[in-house]
This record gives structure tokens, C-alpha cells and sequence, in this order.
């Protein structure tokens, strides 16, 4: 990790505005977690629209001369309707599945906002529009799935907090047994720090978490929530490199400035996107709740 430089303009290094942005951000998120609905559907809808905002600066951006840009550009006429309907879409899924429980409705959503941003975009660059579309799948579906388990009055909040827990382990584990192990690269071409070594301590940090978990709820089988808590670690390490894999396509650098000292939402998410919907269908094919199982 680089040190810490002064914000132009600011006075501020990067590690103050981390500290002044978490300081704005830990109290709010909290809050939204402990209350649930409506706090958090509100709040999750909000952090849709700014993921999928996001997405299609990304998607927008083009690489020069194989250079990586800071922050993504692009003009309006490239990616202004493509963005407009990508947000529309993965805020209004959320608000459905969180105020009304339309789950199946929140999905009929996404399915006619997507193909709508894909036909905005087709006629002037194929590519870019199949991107768009692929972002409102990236974005919309996990964000649906946050609300949707959050949405179970007995168990969503356990929930919500085993996988953001699991998915802060897993990061890490991750980075303290890359940094300290090093080795073989797990995926050179996409993020150049990423080693075995550190897939190894993601699903050992994310063991730990279903192993505690499991005792804390005492209604799991812990032997049970270990091994799918490990698989669990790898699915947010796959979340990670996914994004890495578009951010490095596109040649840029951080989502977005969107959050001072930590760059875009889609930076800070990645992982947790994933491993909420991989909760999500595991818990909708076994009917209940993981943490209920015995």
C-alpha cells in the first residue's frame, strides 16, 4: 500500500480522509443494519444507484495508449442514457423487493431496465452496450439480494452481519497472508498482488468467522457453517478479482472518488456483492436461513 499523500487542494493526506469518511460512513451504516427496513432498503437503494453509476463510467472509459487513468471519463453523449436507466433500474429493484417484497418483480425490473440499457446504447457501440448491460446485472441483483436478507424479520440481521464479517476476514486474511507468505500469483494479468498464499489466508480468515458464528447463534451446526464460510472466502475473492478484471479492461484505476480516501463504491464492494447473493440462493434452495441449520 503506498504511504499516505496530501489531497491536492485539501491539506489532508489519504489516511485523515479514510479516517473522516469511515467516521461519516461506520454510523450510518450501522444504523441501517441495526433498524433494517425501511433505513436500509433506502440506504442499499442509494448505494445501488452509486455502483451503477459507477459501472458505466467505467464501461464509457477507454483505454489510451495502454495507460491507466485515475478516475474514469467519458462523455455524455457516450454514456449519459445507458448510465441514466442503469441507475433507474438498480435503485427501483431494490425499492421493490425492500417496500413490497416483490422479489419476482424486483428481477421483471432488472430484466426490462437491462435489456432497455442495452438497446440504448446498441446502435452507437455494440460493446459498450453489452457492458451496460452486464453492469445492471452486477449491480442490481446483489443489491437486491442485501435487502432480501436483511428482509428476514428473525434472522436477516445475524445474517447481514455473519457475511459482512466473513467478507472483512476474508479481505483480511487475504492480505495479511499475501503479504507475509507471498509465493505464486493467483492472478497475474488481473491484480498483480493477488497470491495463492492469500486465498489460502481469505478462506482460513473466513473459516474462523462461520466457526465463532456458529458457536455465537447456537442454532448452527458448526461443522456445517465452517466449510461453506471457506467456500464463501473464495467466492469473495472471486468477487474481488471480477472487478479488478473490468477496472484493468478498461484501463482504469479506482471506480470513482466517490468516497474520500477509499475511491468508488464498486471498490469497497466488491466481495460483499458476491457473497450476498451466493447466500441468497443457498438460503431460498434450502427454504430457511444458513444459520438455522442443525
Amino acid at each position: 500500500m503506498a504511504p499516505p499523500v496530501d489531497a491536492p487542494g485539501t491539506g489532508l493526506t489519504n489516511l485523515q480522509k479514510r479516517l473522516i469518511s469511515a467516521a461519516v460512513l461506520l454510523p450510518l451504516v450501522t444504523a441501517a443494519i441495526y433498524f433494517g427496513h425501511p433505513l436500509f432498503t433506502l440506504f442499499i437503494a442509494a448505494f445501488a444507484a452509486a455502483a451503477a453509476w459507477e459501472w458505466a463510467r467505467i464501461v464509457a472509459n477507454r483505454k489510451v495508449a495502454g495507460q491507466v487513468t485515475a478516475v474514469p471519463t467519458a462523455s455524455t453523449d457516450r454514456w449519459g442514457l445507458s448510465a441514466t436507466l442503469g441507475v433507474v433500474t438498480a435503485a427501483l429493484a431494490v425499492l421493490l423487493a425492500g417496500f413490497g417484497g416483490y422479489a419476482g418483480l424486483a428481477l421483471i425490473a432488472v430484466a426490462v431496465g437491462g435489456i432497455a440499457t442495452f438497446a440504448s446504447g446498441v446502435f452507437r457501440d455494440s460493446k459498450l452496450a453489452a457492458w451496460s448491460l452486464l453492469g445492471v446485472l452486477y449491480v442490481a441483483i446483489p443489491a437486491t439480494a442485501l435487502v432480501l436478507v436483511r428482509n428476514d424479520p428473525e434472522w436477516g440481521m445475524a445474517t447481514l452481519l455473519w457475511i459482512i464479517a466473513l467478507v472483512v476476514a476474508a479481505d483480511t486474511g487475504g492480505y495479511i497472508a499475501g503479504r507475509s507468505i507471498g509465493g505464486p500469483k493467483l492472478a497475474p494479468r488481473i491484480s498483480p498482488n493477488k497470491t495463492w498464499a492469500g486465498l489460502g489466508g481469505a478462506v482460513a480468515g473466513a473459516a474462523l468467522i462461520g466457526f465463532l458464528t456458529g458457536f455465537i447463534v447456537n442454532h448452527t451446526n458448526v461443522w456445517l457453517l465452517v466449510p461453506l464460510s471457506a467456500v464463501l472466502g473464495i467466492v469473495e475473492q472471486a468477487g474481488d478479482l471480477v472487478e479488478s478484471a473490468l477496472k484493468r479492461h478498461f484501463g482504469v484505476k479506482d471506480a470513482s472518488h466517490i468516497i474520500p480516501g477509499h475511491g468508488g463504491v464498486l471498490d469497497r464492494v466488491d466481495g460483499l456483492l458476491a457473497v450476498a447473493v451466493a447466500v441468497l440462493l443457498i438460503g431460498v434452495w434450502a427454504g430457511r436461513s444458513v444459520l438455522t441449520w442443525s
